[in-house]
């Protein structure tokens, strides 16, 4: 299978190794959001080019999982939105929710929740977040993964519990107290590393703290740029979210990024385009750049 998104809850996901580092590429369910959102200042006659659109104005995106087993630890990258159960029946009518989330897609592999030993949020909106907790079956919720550390900036955490967002509801307190009550929060501070061939990197824009990670072995390195870049589509400079926080900032800091992968040959992982996850980069003749699908 090739590293493909919105696959579903599959036997056999997609796969990459680095070295002694596995990881394979789950499907945490996925969403639609409103294509003039996704694309802030570009007129729609430009994004709808690169996206489907449909009558509600919507494009399909994917909320990609990684589960990576390096150094004897199991690590859980993103988490998806959760159990669709989560969302009243207008929010599932307008985000149009997968019935499956992450879970689903850890048993179709035979992983059980209680087998993860860390999880890394790059940010804690609900389409990354919501997989994280769950229902108790009383009325409340739990962490999902409850050996696990859940990993998180300390900027990132205070700006969720506040309600630093431009999208009202994009932080959910369902998503947040579970996982403080529990005491399962590790919350790092700038750049760090998390375990063998696995870090964090700070890369602010869409939120003013958010985390990209990074991936190394064997010689190859791969980065999850989260909301910085979410889809291929948006891999032009100016076509940033009118979500973002911190939209200039996050101009430049996916300009810095996409220079770097270029030059040291760095590939990308896309936790959100609906069709493909992994990339590498390219400048054309006229020294535009571009995305390469990876098998």
């Amino acid at each position: 299978m090739s590293n493909q998104a919105r696959q579903g809850a599959v036997a056999s996901p997609p796969e990459i190794r680095l070295g002694d580092m596995t990881i394979r590429i789950l499907d945490g369910g996925h969403l639609s959001l409103d294509g003039g959102a996704m694309f802030g200042i570009i007129p729609k006659p430009l994004w709808s080019r690169l996206v489907d659109v449909d009558e509600g104005n919507r494009i399909p995106l994917a909320t990609s999982c990684f589960l990576v087993e390096t150094g004897g630890k199991r690590i859980l990258v993103e988490s998806g939105s959760g159990q669709k159960a989560k969302y009243d029946e207008k929010e599932q009518g307008f985000f149009q929710f997968a019935d499956h989330w992450i879970v689903d897609s850890l048993a179709a592999i035979g992983v059980e929740p209680d087998s993860i030993d860390i999880v890394i949020l790059t940010h804690m909106h609900f389409d990354h977040a919501g997989g994280g907790t769950m229902s108790d079956g009383r009325g409340g919720y739990v962490p999902t993964f409850p050996r696990a550390e859940y990993v998180v900036q300390w900027g990132e955490w205070d700006d969720a519990v506040h309600g630093h967002a431009v999208m009202s509801g994009t932080y959910r307190e369902e998503n947040l107290a579970a996982l403080e009550e529990a005491e399962v929060l590790s919350l790092v501070t700038g750049d760090a590393d998390i375990a063998p061939g696995v870090s964090v990197r700070l890369l602010p824009g869409h939120t003013r703290h958010q985390q990209g990670v990074v991936f190394s072995g064997g010689g190859e390195t791969l980065i999850l740029p989260a909301d910085l870049m979410p889809t291929s589509a948006h891999v032009g400079v100016r076509y940033n979210m009118a979500y973002d926080l911190l939209p200039f900032e996050n101009m430049e800091n996916k300009k810095r990024l996409l220079k770097e992968c270029e030059a040291r040959g760095i590939g990308l992982l896309l936790g959100q385009d609906p069709v493909h996850v992994r990339y590498r980069l390219g400048t054309d003749a006229r020294g535009r750049v571009g995305l390469t699908p990876v098998e």
